[in-house]
C-alpha cells in the first residue's frame, strides 16, 4: 500500500498510482484530524473525493504518533493526549474518537488505537502496554456495536507485545477472539533487529484466523517483504519508495542504485531494464540524474514512481507465485 500520509502519496498524483495498479493507499488519522480537519474532509464528502482517489484507503488510527511524539504526550487510560506537530494544540486520541474521525475520513479500512511500546523497553512494561492495547480493542468494539449502522466498512486490530515472543502469542490470541475484520502487527521497524521483526511476526501470524488479512504495520524492505509473505503477511505499507527517491535512490534487482553518482552522468539506459514503470520506458539515467543534480522536481517523481512500480510488481509476482504453487522458488530466485 503506498504512503499517502496527508492524503497524498508525495509527489505521485492519484491517476498515476492507478496506471501503476495500486489498490489501496494508506493515509493517516492524526495528521488529516490536524490539517485540514475532519470536518472538513467529512463535507468534501470523505476523504476519497477530497484526494481523487477511487480506490481503497486505509487509515492508521494514530497511534504510531503516540509513540513518535512520546515526550509531548500524556498516556491515561482514557487514551492519549498531546501537543499536534503543527501548532501545539492540544489533541486528544481515544479508541471511540479515532473511530469517529475515520468514519467522518470515509476509510474503508480503519485501525483501531494502539499504544506501540519503545524498543528495549522491559518485558514488563511491554505486558502492561499490550494489556492496555487490549482493553482499547474492546472499547473499540463496543463502539462498533453500538454504531453498527455507520461504522468503516472494515476495522482491524493491532497486536503489540514488543520483541517478546511470550507476549506478541498471547496478544494475537486475544484480538482474534474479539473478532475483527482484519488483523495488523504493529510495534515492528522501530528500532529492534530484523532477526526480532521477523520472530515477532512468526508469534503472531499463526494464532490469528487464518481466513482473515494480516496485516505488517511499516514494513519494510523488498527483501524483507518477501520474507513476510513467507510467514504469512498479506498487507504492508512502506514510505521507502518515495522517501528514498527524495534522495536519488531508486529499487533495482540485486539492491539500490544511486542516480547522482557520476557513473550515471553518461548512461543512456533506464534505471532498470525491462522495466515499465513511465520513467524506464522514456528516459534514461543520464536524463533523471540531470534533473536531480538540478533539483529539478520531475527527477523525483520520476524516481518515486519507478520505485513505486518495483515494490507493486514485486508483491504481484509474489502473489501469482502463491497462486500458481510456485512461491517456494520465486522466493529462492529473488536477489536483493
Amino acid at each position: 500500500m503506498p504512503v499517502g500520509t496527508r492524503g497524498t502519496v508525495k509527489a505521485v498524483s492519484p491517476e498515476e498510482l492507478r496506471a501503476l495498479g495500486a489498490h489501496v493507499i494508506l493515509s493517516n488519522t492524526y495528521h488529516l484530524s490536524v490539517r485540514p480537519g475532519s470536518a472538513l474532509i467529512r463535507e468534501a464528502g470523505g476523504l476519497h473525493k477530497f484526494m481523487g482517489w477511487d480506490r481503497v484507503i486505509l487509515t492508521d488510527s494514530g497511534g504510531f504518533q503516540v509513540f513518535s511524539l512520546a515526550k509531548l504526550r500524556r498516556l491515561t487510560e482514557v487514551g492519549v493526549t498531546f501537543q499536534n506537530h503543527v501548532d501545539g494544540g492540544r489533541c486528544e486520541l481515544t479508541p471511540e474518537n479515532v473511530m469517529e474521525i475515520q468514519r467522518d475520513l470515509g476509510s474503508d479500512i480503519a485501525m483501531v488505537l494502539d499504544e506501540c511500546p519503545p524498543y528495549g523497553c522491559t518485558q514488563e512494561y511491554a505486558a502492561v502496554s499490550m494489556a492496555l492495547t487490549h482493553r482499547w480493542a474492546e472499547r473499540t468494539k463496543n463502539w462498533l456495536e453500538k454504531n453498527s449502522s455507520y461504522r468503516p466498512p472494515l476495522v482491524f486490530a493491532i497486536a503489540q507485545g514488543s520483541v517478546f515472543p511470550e507476549l506478541r502469542k498471547q496478544s494475537a490470541e486475544f484480538l482474534a477472539g474479539l473478532d475483527f475484520d482484519g488483523y495488523a502487527i504493529g510495534g515492528v521497524s522501530v528500532g529492534e533487529s530484523e532477526q526480532e521483526m521477523m520472530s515477532a511476526v512468526e508469534s503472531c501470524c499463526p494464532n490469528f484466523p487464518i481466513n482473515k488479512p494480516r496485516y505488517a504495520m511499516g514494513l519494510g524492505t523488498p527483501e524483507q517483504i518477501v520474507e513476510l509473505i513467507a510467514r504469512g503477511v498479506d498487507l504492508f505499507d512502506c514510505v521507502l519508495p518515495t522517501r528514498v527517491a527524495r534522495n536519488g535512490t531508486a529499487f533495482i534487482p540485486g539492491g539500490t542504485l544511486n542516480i547522482k553518482n557520476a557513473e550515471h552522468a553518461k548512461s543512456l539506459i533506464p534505471i532498470q531494464e525491462g522495466c515499465t514503470c513511465p520513467a524506464c520506458r522514456t528516459f534514461t539515467r543520464a536524463y533523471i540524474r540531470h534533473l536531480v543534480k538540478c533539483d529539478e522536481i520531475l527527477g523525483i517523481r520520476l524516481i518515486s514512481l519507478h520505485n513505486l512500480n518495483f515494490y507493486l510488481d514485486l508483491v504481484r509476482r509474489a502473489r501469482a507465485a502463491i497462486l500458481n504453487g510456485t512461491f517456494a522458488s520465486f522466493r529462492s530466485s529473488q536477489s536483493f
